[in-house]
């Protein structure tokens, strides 16, 4: 049984004020799984790539025992390709460039349809193609989580509701919430969206941290960990959601195992922010992830 990760492969070239790394290994599903790698041994990628994905980019997947049966390659076309920069403080960042290639025409498939999933993450990614997948499988998945955009609810709103009304837990930012509830106040947005389906919403904000909310429960509100240097943020909303399904893929899912999912959420991306692309998420010692999540667990409120 293996936790499933929906989403893009891709690379990136990325520019912050600490420097600049080319055509480096991105993409949500690779962020994801390898945050998960840390919390679960049985992980899974759906995704595309083109002609010019290498064996190393293969081999780091493999490394990290990233089951690639659902990788599909296509040799005629090239991968997606993103880059972008961001300004001074990290916040904001630009978008420079952005070749779909592949990506265009992907039409993910459920390699094995028969198998029980205990966990689906539903990357960001066009809400038809996530109705697709969810059509596809014969046993739900034990928990399905979602990721999604402002991008896709302003283009395809309708198409995301519907998504949203399947899964058990939504992630996205604070900026978000308030765009889907359609409203300015963020505890009245948290109870409309909470309203459209999901059991439970994931609030990411940022440098501050994270909230978990359910209806009957108090907000659960774990802080970021403070990280000495952030040199490159890109994919660390990825790395959260995957510290989070790979953590509660291993409980039955309740509001215990979802503040569980939000500190190892939390612990994940404070190391993806650490270096350039995934670097930073290769190799993290039992010891350091230990005397991190030993600090959030002391500083939650």
């Amino acid at each position: 049984m293996s936790n499933l990760f929906v989403g893009t492969v891709a690379f990136d070239s990325i520019e912050t004020p600490f420097g600049k790394a080319e055509r480096v290994l991105g993409g949500s599903a690779t962020y994801a799984s390898l945050a998960a790698s840390y919390c679960s041994s049985n992980n899974s990628i759906i995704s595309v790539v083109g002609g010019d994905f290498k064996k190393e980019n293969i081999n780091l997947f493999l490394n990290k025992k990233i089951d690639l049966s659902g990788l599909f390659v296509d040799k005629t076309e090239k991968t997606f390709f993103w880059s972008g920069k961001y300004r001074q403080n990290m916040d904001f960042r630009d978008t420079l460039e952005t070749q779909l290639n592949v990506l265009e025409k992907f039409n993910p498939v459920v390699p094995n349809k028969d198998l029980y999933y205990p966990a689906l993450m539903l990357g960001n990614l066009d809400p038809k193609a996530q109705l697709s997948v969810l059509s596809q499988f014969k046993k739900r998945p034990g928990i399905v989580v979602l990721d999604t955009m402002d991008f896709w609810m302003d283009s395809f709103l309708e198409e995301l509701l519907s998504v949203i009304k399947l899964v058990d837990v939504l992630i996205i930012n604070e900026e978000e919430v308030l765009s889907l509830a359609g409203l300015n106040n963020l505890m009245s947005s948290v109870d409309r969206v909470l309203g459209l389906g999901p059991r439970f919403l994931v609030v990411k904000q940022g440098e501050s941290g994270a909230s978990l909310f359910s209806k009957g429960h108090a907000p659960f509100f774990v802080p970021a960990f403070p990280v000495k240097s952030v040199v490159d943020p890109t994919g660390a909303g990825d790395s959260f959601a995957g510290g989070f399904v790979g953590s509660l893929s291993k409980e039955k899912l309740n509001y215990s195992a979802a503040k569980e999912g939000v500190i190892s959420g939390c612990l994940l991306a404070s190391f993806c922010v650490e270096g350039f692309g995934v670097s930073a998420l290769l190799d993290i010692s039992q010891e350091d992830l230990s005397l991190r999540r030993s600090f959030l667990l002391k500083n939650i409120s």
